[in-house]
């Protein structure tokens, strides 16, 4: 494992092969059932709090890549013919809390499936990973995440510049079988491209991690 957490730093992604038992994964295939749109935000329910608790295959994976890492966002997305998207080179910068409040050095601010979202300081999304949980296979023809590994610790990319420092990289194709977890750090370049499959799913579950403490008028959505 301690290689593991050294190649995390160093290439801003790591894997666990087959890490869900089929009991766990038949708790998120209930909980992820989704609208057909690229990515829906999930309120916490009795079966994430048992797969993602401190106790758990993912918890206990979490503690040990990072330690007080807690859960602080869910989104889910199920890739299929009628819901089929591409994104170009980007990094995701937003995190999630309760309530908008108007503080310095957060922007951006957004309300997405009732969950207020901005835009935190840039020491807040370097010390963020998020987990990558496949519900189905990934791969080239379903349009799996691509990433831009190393890229993570370049700060703040702006947009018009994400797809030229994305290309200098070394680019991995995130092929995954269903149980497989990837873990990345928040500010990994990344993409996927449209699936040229027909009448097949492919599910997935974010969930963000931090351990961070935010400003005392501002709370993470957690469990």
């Amino acid at each position: 494992m301690t290689d593991g957490v050294e190649a995390f730093e160093e290439t801003g992604r790591f894997w666990v092969r087959d890490a869900l038992s089929e009991a766990e994964l038949a708790l998120l295939d209930e909980a992820c059932r989704v609208e057909a749109r690229p990515g829906v935000r999930l309120k916490w329910s009795d079966a994430l709090r048992v797969v993602l608790g401190p106790d758990s295959s993912i918890g206990r994976l979490c503690e040990t890549l990072q330690a007080g890492a807690k859960p602080v966002r869910l989104v889910a997305f199920d890739k299929s013919a009628d819901a089929n998207w591409g994104v170009p080179w980007h990094q995701d910068r937003v995190i999630a809390v309760r309530e908008r409040q108007d503080l310095e050095g957060y922007g951006a601010w957004v309300k997405k499936d009732g969950f207020w979202h901005c835009e935190p300081p840039i020491n807040i999304l370097q010390s963020m990973f998020f987990v990558r949980v496949h519900l189905d296979a990934a791969d080239n023809s379903n349009g799996c995440l691509e990433l831009a590994q190393g890229m993570h610790t370049l700060g703040r990319i702006a947009s018009d510049r994400a797809g030229e420092i994305a290309t200098s990289a070394p680019v991995e194709m995130c092929h995954a079988r269903r149980g497989d977890l990837l873990f990345v750090k928040a500010l990994m370049l990344h993409r996927s491209s449209s699936s040229t499959t027909s009448g097949e799913h492919r599910r997935a579950l974010r969930i963000d991690y931090s351990s961070e403490q935010l400003p005392s008028r501002l709370e993470w959505v957690s469990h």
